[in-house]
């Protein structure tokens, strides 16, 4: 059997070294031909360096040197490109995801799982991030069209047919959490004690966390769109009522009262719905702008069978023809 590791790296110069031995070491013991592969999201710091190091001492090593940084879900699509094994596990580079779980995800791969999902639990986190996190399962759970798993991440491994399957998806603005519970197949997940983070710091700010939650939202289901016209009937349903309100008020009693505020705060509550509606709209309007543009996801500028030389270390032309 042929086990391919694909991590995603951005600013991992000072973790990238330790992952590669605690993978080396924990796959050592595999009855599997192991390869690596690495991928470099237009890193600014020493990691394609260090990545170029690991190529040239391991034969296991494959790296991918992105143009500029894609994004990860890009540089996980570039890696599982290149992944050529029966088995393919998506893990970080920060060591948060525990290379010791290899073989046990391997074991429950060899009884017929197609989808082996470690499953961190949230000790250590900050309070107002679990509250976020598990919000926003619950509420992504009653929305889109297929079922995500609380704290189940990119760490997991994937039979060969289930990477054909998950490359087959072509769509530009890809959420990989969703085409993985997408595709289906069986699946199996366990869960581990969370693991802090081993160098460098966290690329995933609250607001990153926000528009990839956005993003789930919106990439797997049209019912915003749906709830933009329940909102619509409502406020019709409930400015028939007020009228007719108004108009039995004014029969009765007559006008009393000059209605300034009461239009105000109606020019305003409805002009705030419809810059709302008008944005989710746009939302998938631009989505499809994008898809229908037929991008590549990303550019490789290399890989380590093309090392490219900088510049400065490239001896010049007019050297050679020097008498």
């Amino acid at each position: 059997m042929r086990l391919s590791v694909v991590v995603p790296c951005f600013n991992e110069e000072a973790s990238v070294e330790r992952l590669h031995a605690a993978v080396t070491a924990a796959t050592s013991a595999l009855s599997a031909e192991i390869e690596i592969v690495y991928v470099d999201d237009g890193s600014d710091d020493g990691t394609l360096v260090a990545l170029r190091g690991l190529a040239a001492r391991d034969g296991s090593v494959k790296y991918t040197s992105l143009s500029r940084n894609f994004g990860k879900e890009a540089a996980m699509l570039a890696g599982l490109e290149r992944a050529s094994g029966d088995a393919v596990v998506i893990m970080d580079a920060d060591l948060q995801h525990p290379p010791h779980l290899l073989p046990r995800m391997i074991e429950l791969f060899e009884q017929g799982y197609d989808q082996v999902i470690a499953c961190r639990d949230r000790r250590g986190d900050h309070f107002f991030r679990t509250v976020a996190s598990r919000a926003f399962y619950r509420m992504i759970n009653r929305l889109v069209d297929v079922r995500l798993t609380d704290g189940a991440g990119d760490f997991r491994l994937l039979s060969r047919r289930a990477v054909d399957a998950v490359l087959s998806l072509p769509e530009y603005n890809r959420f990989s959490k969703g085409l993985f519970s997408w595709i289906g197949f069986n699946t199996v997940a366990f869960a581990y004690t969370n693991e802090a983070r081993q160098g460098g710091q966290s690329k995933w700010t609250f607001g990153k966390l926000f528009n990839y939650a956005l993003d789930g939202l919106l990439s797997f289901n049209n019912r915003p769109l749906r709830l933009a016209i329940y909102a619509g009937l409502t406020l019709t349903v409930l400015a028939v009522a007020y009228m007719t309100w108004v108009v039995i008020s004014a029969i009765v009693r007559g006008i009393d009262m000059p209605g300034y505020t009461t239009i105000i705060v109606s020019v305003i509550g409805l002009g705030g719905i419809q810059m709302m509606i008008l944005g989710i709209i746009g939302e998938y309007i631009g989505r499809l702008y994008y898809e229908a543009k037929r991008r590549p996801h990303y550019l490789s500028k290399e890989t380590e069978a093309t090392v490219v030389r900088p510049p400065s270390a490239r001896r010049p032309p007019s050297e050679s023809a020097l008498p």
